[in-house]
């Protein structure tokens, strides 16, 4: 029995190949739509690249592009099918490319359901990539006069500034670093001195932040120095005082911002999954509505449309039957070239003796 069976008539046929036609230049919409998204995702990901340890964050934009490619492509030619089907003369050169193409129909829309689900899975990945570029970033602060590393004290201070953050997972981060360049530093101070020979490493430690950490909100001059020091400002207390910095570690801030722009646009794509299979259903119900006309030459005849030939059962058994036709057609194919390749040494072998 098959899936999905509709009875059609002309107008009906007419219908469903207009209705489809216009659906078809709607998801070409949606692909530029989801092609602008995949753009605008990895421009912000290059807007960023300094901090993020690797490229494979990039795989969900380049993914959102090649889907959005894709869909304009397989919409514009599937448009272009239901406007020759309104003419039988037309779609006769359609009509032993449309299995095919439903078939890659089907596999795009796997591809495309899979794409939405990254963008709600890269969330892990995308944490431990924004973890280790911002560590690496925040030792390479310090070197302004370094070609290649000179950008780096702005790329951090902007980020800082733009996300309200301090620091990978907070400003204690900073504590750990040298985040002060040695062109700054008095060597004949002893405190200096001191610093430096109290640090295994031989870096120059301050438990003070970049200005950047500063949060401009705060009633109170930013303490970006001595910030564990309660005796070096007046009434103040660093275990119980609110302090005037960014609280928020970037890292954080940053993978709030990219997980829920990807978020939406998973939400976005997967719509346009669901729009893409409505499509693809349609398609083939006027496929199989047209292929069953009994007679071509009364074109106000009716005639039956179904998705699948049989119930969702026979379809999956016929297809491993298939399956299993293709790998034993292969087999005997290997196993008469050895036989032929064996015939041929003893052939060679013979001679030789003779």
């Amino acid at each position: 029995m098959a899936l999905l069976k509709v009875k059609f008539n002309q107008k009906k046929r007419v219908k469903l190949a207009q209705g489809l036609w216009l659906m078809n230049w709607f998801s070409v919409f949606a692909g530029i739509l989801v092609f602008s998204m995949g753009l605008f995702l990895k421009i912000e990901l290059r807007k960023r690249s300094e901090v993020m340890d690797n490229s494979e964050s990039h795989f969900v934009p380049n993914s959102l592009i090649l889907m959005g490619i894709l869909s304009c492509a397989f919409n514009g030619f599937a448009g272009k099918i239901c406007y020759d089907s309104l003419d039988p003369a037309k779609f006769a050169k359609w009509k032993p490319l449309l299995k095919p193409y439903l078939a890659l129909c089907f596999f795009f829309n796997i591809l495309l359901f899979f794409v939405a689900l990254i963008c709600f899975l890269m969330r892990g990945s995308l944490e431990s990539t924004l973890a280790q570029g911002l560590k690496n970033g925040m030792k390479f602060y310090r070197d302004t006069d370094t070609p290649g590393r000179c950008f780096m004290k702005k790329t951090i201070d902007m980020l800082q500034i733009e996300f309200k953050c301090c620091g990978n997972s907070g400003f204690k981060d900073w504590f750990e670093i040298q985040w002060i360049s040695n062109r700054y530093l008095d060597f004949s101070s002893k405190e200096v001195k001191d610093r430096i020979k109290s640090n295994v490493d031989g870096r120059y430690l301050v438990d003070g932040v970049p200005f950047s950490c500063c949060n401009p909100s705060s009633p109170r001059p930013c303490i970006q120095y001595q910030v564990t020091n309660n005796s070096a400002h007046y009434s103040y207390d660093y275990q119980t005082e609110e302090l005037n910095l960014w609280r928020r570690g970037c890292r954080e801030a940053l993978l709030h911002y990219y997980s829920s722009m990807m978020s939406s646009m998973g939400a976005v794509v997967l719509l346009v999954w669901l729009f893409e299979m409505s499509v693809m259903v349609g398609l083939r119900l006027l496929h199989t509505s047209l292929e069953s006309i009994t007679n071509p030459e009364d074109p106000e005849c009716e005639s039956e449309g179904w998705v699948l030939e049989n119930n969702l059962k026979d379809t999956f058994k016929s297809a491993l039957e298939n399956l299993k036709k293709i790998g034993k057609f292969n087999q005997v194919q290997a196993d008469t070239e050895g036989a032929e390749g064996e015939e041929g040494g003893k052939t060679q072998a013979i001679t030789t003796v003779s």
